[in-house]
């Protein structure tokens, strides 16, 4: 019988956080200061605990491979490939770039490369990012950063409610304070930081090691803004939009007023309420779906109805994730 696998949050503290993931979805948090919440992970830095009653001594990456067959997983030796997490920005991150599988295999242990997205969930009137450079060349990018020039070399953009982005491998980006988002990303944790604002660390009262060697090597110069192309389908409760469909995931907004249903088109779908609440029926049993509630869809599921009034976030894996 195919039945949702409901996945429980791990919680990260991290000195840019706050309380919105309470305040937004209720989280028991473990401090004021909560910058992520990891909802769907097999990484070994926050693997997710497996809710779902079959399977609740397990963990997603036990689970992966233990049960090949649920994801339509033909090496169950690698990791589970995608990461899906919550994040608070109270404060600025750090400016960051991460790297591509080849780089990343090589200078970090074999971990995977690090493309990502933003769904933006909140934001504040004056919220924004950073999102890529000015440099047109490697040497004039190189000379910025050895000069701290950061207000010339980087990129700013406003944000609200609803925007999303499409952040690939070699991209110099990091959310602004006030912004609540939902990433989809490559399973990994790898990330080379170029700025930090001067701000030393709370605990140890030292500035934060950055990664200005890594940064220039994988930093992709010049920048130019992926935008991809998102197309909307609307059939009866549904309307349903593709957000970004790219080689390592496809991320969907999924919004539903009624009954709405589906067949399989991918090994495996991820999904996190982000708003309102409802239910999944799957061969004829019904799942409620609550409010910051995140699951998978397994292989194993041909078709499911949704129903209520409520809004998803869901990803499957892309070709390069298979």
């Amino acid at each position: 019988m195919a039945e949702p696998i409901f996945l429980k949050p791990v919680l990260h503290e991290k000195m840019w956080g706050g309380t919105a993931i309470r305040e937004q979805f209720g989280f028991d948090l473990p401090s004021e200061t909560t910058g992520e919440a990891w909802i769907v992970s097999g990484h070994p830095n926050g693997v997710s605990p497996i809710e779902t009653e079959k399977y609740a001594s397990m963990t997603l990456a036990q689970l992966w491979q233990a049960r090949p067959d649920l994801f339509d997983n033909n090496d169950p030796e690698r990791p589970y490939p995608l990461l899906v997490k919550f994040l608070d920005a109270n404060k600025d991150l750090s400016v960051q770039v991460h790297p591509g599988d080849a780089y990343a295999a090589e200078h970090n242990n074999g971990e995977l490369g690090k493309t990502e997205s933003w769904y933006i969930l909140a934001a504040t009137p004056d919220a924004q990012i950073y999102f890529g450079h000015n440099a047109k060349t490697k040497a004039e990018f190189n000379e910025m950063v050895d000069n701290g020039e950061w207000d010339k070399l980087l990129r700013k953009e406003p944000v609200k409610a609803g925007d999303f982005y499409y952040v690939p491998a070699g991209t110099l980006h990091a959310l602004g304070a006030g912004v609540l988002a939902i990433e989809t990303q490559q399973s990994s944790d790898v990330t080379y930081r170029v700025y930090d604002f001067d701000r030393p660390d709370p605990e140890t009262g030292v500035l934060r090691e950055l990664h200005l060697e890594d940064a220039k090597n994988v930093t992709t110069i010049p920048f130019t803004p992926a935008a991809p192309e998102q197309s909307v389908v609307t059939m009866g409760a549904l309307k349903k939009t593709t957000l970004v469909a790219a080689p390592y995931f496809s991320v969907f907004k999924v919004e539903v007023n009624g009954d709405a249903y589906f067949t399989k088109q991918a090994p495996y779908t991820q999904a996190t309420v982000i708003s309102g609440s409802g239910s999944i029926t799957i061969e004829r049993k019904e799942y409620p779906l609550a409010l910051g509630q995140s699951f998978i869809i397994p292989a194993h599921a041909a078709e499911w109805q949704i129903s209520g009034d409520l809004t998803i976030i869901s990803s499957t894996p892309g070709p390069l994730s298979r």
